[in-house]
This record gives C-alpha cells, sequence and structure tokens, in this order.
C-alpha cells in the first residue's frame, strides 16, 4: 500500500538533497511528481489538487530551518499535510446502555467479517458485545455470522425472523435480559446502493437509535469507496467508516480522500484476515509508513501483544552467553510469524520499502520447513548431521541438500558472531532472519 507514493517523495526529496535553499520552481516542480502518483493511488483529484496546494504554499513561504535540508523540509511539509488530511483520530462512541453499533455497506466490502473483528476488538477492551444479524432477505447473511461468531466464541441473536424491526426489537429486549453492553448490528448488503436495503438501514436506525452507524467500505475499490460513502452519508448519515482490506494491493487513494470528501472520520482500518486484524487509524503512523520512515509503534504494539515475553527473554540470554541453537531460531521465526506477513512487518521499519528487496518472507517458510525436519538431537547439535541425515531432513521438508547446507553455514557464522559479541554490547538480528 502506497508504495509507488512514497518512492516518488523519497526521488522528490533526493532531487533537492544539497541545495541551499527551496526555490519556488524546484518546489512546483516537485509538486508536480507528488500531484501524479497521489492521483495514480486513486486519491480524489480534487483532493490531491488541494493538498499539492498547500504543501507548495507552505514550503515556499516557510523558512528553512539549520537542522533541515530543502529534501528533509518538503518530507516533514508533505507529511503534516498527510496528518490534517486524515483529520484528527474521533474514538469510537459508546454511550447507551447499551450501547449500539449499525455496520452498513455493500455486499462484499467485509462487513460481517468487520462485524465479528469489531466484537473482538471491544471484548479485548473489557466490553460484552452482543452480534445481531439483520438482514432478513439473505439467509446465507444469517450463516456466515453465525459460523464467524461461533469460531470466535462471541454472542450472537440466533432467532431468524422476516421482519427487522421484530428482530431488532426482539434482539434489544434479549441484550438487556443477558446484559450485553455493546450490540453491533450487522444489517442489509446488496451490491449496490438500492432503495429497498436503505429503507431496511432507517427502519433498523430508527429502533436502535444507535451511538454509531459506520459504513463499512472496500479500500481496494478507490475512488468508488469514496463515491460509495458520499451516498451512504447522504441517505443515511454514517457517523465514521471503517477500511478493509488494506493489507492487499489497495493503492490507498481511499484513505487519503475519505475524510476530505465526505467530512466523516476513518476508526478502524481492516488489515487481514484475522479477528484480531482491526487497526485504530492513528494519521500520524500512517503518514509515517507513507514517507517511508515506518511505522515503529505499531510493530512494537504487535510485538508486546503476540510475543511470549519469557520466551523473548529466554532468546536474549541465550544470545548473550553465545548459546542459542536451531531450537531456538525455530521459536523465534514460529513468534514472528504470529505478528503478521513478513512484508508487513518490514513496512513498518524506517527504510521498509528497500528492505523488502532484500528480505524474503519464502526464505523464512524453508529455513523452518528444515528445523522442523530435523530431530530435537540434531536441532541441538547440527555437528551430527551427516549426509544421510541431510538427504531425510531435504526429503522430510520438500528442500535440498544445499538449501540445508547454506542454512548451517548461516548458523555458524551466527554462532561465531555470537562468540565474537559475548560482552561486548548490544545483540544483532542474526542473519537467519534476513
Amino acid at each position: 500500500m502506497f508504495e509507488n507514493l512514497t518512492n516518488r517523495i523519497k526521488e522528490v526529496a533526493k532531487n533537492l538533497t544539497g541545495r541551499g535553499r527551496l526555490k519556488e520552481s524546484d518546489v512546483k516542480a516537485g509538486m508536480r511528481d507528488i500531484r501524479r502518483a497521489l492521483i495514480e493511488a486513486d486519491v480524489n483529484l480534487q483532493v490531491a489538487k488541494d493538498f499539492v496546494s498547500r504543501v507548495e504554499e507552505e514550503a515556499i513561504n516557510r523558512k528553512i530551518f539549520e537542522s533541515f535540508s530543502p529534501g528533509e523540509m518538503i518530507v516533514k511539509i508533505v507529511g503534516e499535510k498527510i496528518i490534517e488530511l486524515l483529520g484528527e483520530p474521533i474514538p469510537l462512541s459508546l454511550e447507551g446502555q447499551p450501547a449500539s453499533v449499525l455496520l452498513v455497506g455493500l455486499q462484499g466490502s467485509g462487513k460481517t467479517t468487520t462485524a465479528v473483528k469489531l466484537a473482538t476488538y471491544l471484548k479485548k477492551k473489557g466490553r460484552n458485545p452482543f452480534l445481531i444479524p439483520v438482514d432478513v432477505k439473505r439467509p446465507a447473511a444469517f450463516e456466515q455470522l453465525r459460523d464467524l461468531a461461533v469460531r470466535e466464541e462471541l454472542p450472537y441473536f440466533e432467532k431468524r425472523l422476516p421482519d427487522e424491526v421484530k428482530l431488532t426489537k426482539l434482539a434489544l429486549t434479549q441484550s438487556i435480559i443477558k446484559r450485553y453492553d455493546t450490540l453491533i448490528f450487522d444489517t442489509a448488503g446488496r451490491l449496490h446502493i438500492d432503495k429497498e436495503m436503505i429503507e431496511q438501514i432507517k427502519k433498523v436506525k430508527t429502533t436502535v437509535k444507535p451511538s454509531e452507524l459506520l459504513l463499512v467500505a472496500d479500500g481496494m475499490t478507490g475512488q468508488d469507496a469514496v463515491n460509495v460513502a458520499r451516498e451512504f452519508n447522504k441517505e443515511v448519515g454514517v457517523t465514521g467508516i471503517i477500511l478493509t482490506k488494506m493489507d492487499g494491493d489497495a493503492r490507498g487513494g481511499a484513505a487519503l480522500s475519505m475524510r476530505e470528501v465526505t467530512g466523516k472520520p476513518i476508526k478502524f482500518l481492516g488489515v487481514g484476515e484475522k479477528s484480531s486484524d482491526l487497526q485504530l487509524l492513528h494519521p500520524e503512523r500512517l503518514a509515517t509508513r507513507i514517507l517511508g520512515i515506518g511505522d515503529i509503534r505499531t510493530l512494537q504494539e504487535r510485538a508486546e501483544k503476540e510475543i511470549e515475553k519469557e520466551k523473548a527473554e529466554e532468546f536474549q540470554k541465550k544470545l548473550k552467553e553465545a548459546k542459542l541453537n536451531l531450537e531456538d531460531f525455530l521459536v523465534q521465526i514460529k513468534q514472528i510469524k504470529r505478528m503478521g506477513p513478513l512484508e508487513e512487518l518490514i513496512e513498518m521499519l524506517p527504510g521498509g520499502q528497500d528492505l523488502k528487496k532484500l528480505m524474503d518472507e519464502k526464505q523464512l517458510i524453508i529455513t523452518e520447513a528444515i528445523i522442523q525436519s530435523m530431530t530435537p538431537e540434531e536441532r541441538a547439535n547440527t555437528r551430527i548431521l551427516n549426509a544421510s541425515r541431510k538427504r531425510r531432513i531435504a526429503m522430510g521438508s520438500g528442500t535440498s541438500v544445499q538449501e540445508i547446507n547454506q542454512l548451517l553455514k548461516e548458523y555458524e557464522m551466527v554462532k561465531k558472531l555470537m562468540k565474537q559479541m559475548k560482552g561486548h554490547g548490544p545483540s544483532l538480528m542474526p542473519p537467519i532472519f534476513r
């Protein structure tokens, strides 16, 4: 996401590096490149024009501080304007007893999956959510929500009724009896906005009087998502937006256009298939990722959540004492995989776009397969790996003896490095993770 835009911003900054001051002609030339990149990223045309004008005006009028080069100043201004474009984050409103959240959106936008993700998110925050399927016309909608709720061990409204108002009222009564404090309504979804769907949503809205009416929009559809948001806001009055599929090949234009065009805040980003893959929108963090500076804060939060503290401390201790074996590396690989796709994690590092070219997730999979095909004795003592054992491991892991030898070569390099570093400063990430 945003890869092309990130590269263009870097190019503009690089071209300005080394110049004593920002000339108006240089700024205008750089902004033309950024405007093209924004449009290619599927940012709304008017939003792109306005954004570039703001950056251009600021860059021409702002004095260059001694601590910044012209290139750095451009990056700084672009970052500030991206944060302004995304707007101040507005937390989810959960007023009322119980609080009610209506999710609306087109079929295929990920609305039902998002309902479950939102329930999971709120459950971790100490809430007691209740999922309610309100699409009475499409039987598969009920079954999809039921299956996901059962898988995630979340309570859901089990009774089917042909009328959405009666269903909603009965669900409200049941939620009070069972003391659920947050109700998440998964409303009707269709392939396009039609009168029947809008009428259903309006009836449910009138009955529930929700504290939030959130549009779930497919981030991969770019400007179509913005148009859908504008239409839904006009018809039913949304309070916020959740952009889904932001982990894929989305060019990111919807994220940068949505607030400016609709006036409604983006509250969450869907970034994967797991129930935990729902992130609050942090404008500063998204801006730093677009600028290629990384998102260390989110990476740190994910590591704290997914990596077991005791195992991490044990790994660090063994690393300092130069006592690591392949079993320890296997544990670390599994913990890294729990944090998410390697490519996504790399993007959160400063210079992540460049690092992606050097780091290969396939190699991580091969490494894991090789180590898993070894016996505990072989992982602890690689010296016993003769030709026969290597052939057996290669067959079990679907790899070759040459790949096993390459892994062992890297492992020996790590061991040698650990011995050299023992007692001499901080540990380094071993080559096995490259």
